[in-house]
């Protein structure tokens, strides 16, 4: 069993990204972005938090824009605005979630496509189904920037993928049909999970519930991806799976913590780094 270290793969990409960084510069192009973030959900806030110290240590100008929970969708739509029309903006972060009065979907389609560093924007969803040129969620790209430093060619593989959510779930599907990978996407309303997960070559999982993958439903030498977060009554961090029985079963797995999750920031600044590399060749 392998383990796939998210941690040295984010300082790699990290590190490349402060090179790309420091020859915009000699370009008179500084890469910038700007994060919207609403209210006072602790994670949301732990969250940004790293985003702006990964943005320091690369050299990407960052500005994070903290609104009370009760404002207007008008005032957000007014900042997103402002953000598109900001030439030294190269990337708009709209952290989620958002209170409940707040249309989720009418602010992401608001980002100006070019800018949507998350990948979320309708363009970059269609663009993402159709195998074009686009920017593609963080964790799901995050996931694929693992396999491919670990040699592991998703293209014949049979992959069985947990969770449906339109941050992970769907953009997980696509990037792997792209690869040329089988794909099985299961979700809440799957009546027998372990039917669908017990012969898959690749389990890749992110609902957010503790435990939920079991030894009894991998295969021996299935690659596990446990995109996961969860916090225990104790205080630990760990994922969907049951880390230590399947680990012993697979050929590879990613920890929880230190997998995926430090993926997702790296491709932040990823996708921010190509979004100024776009303005540039503008």
């Amino acid at each position: 069993m392998e383990i796939l270290d998210g941690r040295a793969l984010s300082s790699e990409i990290k590190a490349r990204c402060k090179e790309d960084v420091a020859k915009l510069k000699e370009r008179g192009i500084t890469p910038g972005l700007a994060v919207i973030l609403v209210g006072d959900d602790p994670a949301s806030h732990t969250y940004v938090a790293m985003k702006e110290k990964s943005c320091k240590e690369v050299g990407i100008y960052s500005i994070v824009h903290k609104m009370p929970e009760d404002i207007s969708q008008d005032k957000i739509l007014e900042t997103i605005e402002m953000m598109n029309q900001n030439p030294n903006i190269d990337g708009i972060l709209l952290q989620l979630p958002l209170p409940e009065h707040i249309n989720t979907q009418k602010l992401l389609s608001a980002i100006d496509p070019q800018k949507d560093v998350d990948g979320f924007h309708p363009t970059n969803v269609g663009k993402l189904v159709l195998g074009l040129d686009a920017f593609a969620p963080c964790t799901p790209l995050g996931v694929m920037e693992l396999l491919k430093k670990y040699d592991i060619d998703p293209k014949g593989k049979d992959v069985c993928v947990v969770g449906a959510s339109n941050i992970v779930g769907k953009p997980m599907m696509n990037l792997l049909l792209n690869a040329n990978a089988t794909v099985d996407i299961c979700h809440i309303y799957t009546k027998d999970l372990a039917a669908h997960t017990r012969d898959a070559d690749m389990v890749i999982v992110g609902v957010g519930k503790i435990g939920l993958i079991t030894a009894d439903m991998v295969k021996d030498g299935a690659i596990v991806i446990d995109i996961g977060i969860n916090k225990t009554e104790d205080g630990k961090i760990v994922g969907d799976v049951a880390y230590e029985e399947v680990s012993k079963k697979c050929s590879y797995i990613t920890p929880v913590p230190g997998g995926v999750g430090p993926m997702t920031i790296a491709m932040l600044m990823q996708n921010t780094v190509k979004s100024a590399k776009r303005r540039v060749d503008a």
